[in-house]
């Protein structure tokens, strides 16, 4: 009872534009914090990362907008306290059987590509996710080609 109250009090206390929606434990919050993580580890989360991101949230989470809107607002704050991604990893990895965690690096992927090109950097965490999540090099590369802009379907005609 003393708990409910003391959470109901620091509730009051916080500023509404500094609550958070969704649990710092809720998987996807983690996901979407890992994803801009990776956007961003380019310094330049660009207006194609952030289509794809929205994309992606509306899509795998099956939110509607305004709750969407929450989870990247949760999310980015996570993500800006967040000593490293570790915290994110280790919530995914108790939430996702590996089918799951192959679909989460195809998105992060998703990310990677949405301006057209993946760059050093981004590879580099990429690789260093897969690694924590124990996904091996073959099936990291297959995602990585099934998500290039090289092999995207062609749409113009």
């Amino acid at each position: 009872m003393f708990d409910a109250l003391r959470g109901f009090l620091s509730n009051l206390a916080t500023p509404v534009a500094s609550r958070r929606h969704f649990d710092e434990n809720d998987h996807r919050l983690a996901a979407v914090a890992l994803l801009i993580h990776v956007a961003d580890s380019d310094g330049d989360f660009d207006k194609q990362e952030n289509q794809r991101l929205r994309e992606i949230i509306k899509e795998k989470f099956e939110l509607d907008a305004g709750t969407a809107i929450q989870l990247v607002r949760d999310a980015l704050k996570s993500d800006r306290e967040a000593v490293g991604i570790d915290h994110f990893v280790n919530i995914l990895k108790r939430v996702l059987d590996e089918s799951g965690r192959l679909k989460l690096v195809e998105m992060i992927w998703d990310i990677v590509f949405a301006d057209g090109e993946a760059n050093e950097t981004e590879e580099s965490i990429v690789w260093r996710i897969a690694a924590m999540f124990g996904i091996g090099e073959t099936d990291l590369e297959t995602l990585r080609r099934s998500r290039s802009p090289g092999h995207w379907p062609d749409t113009s005609s």
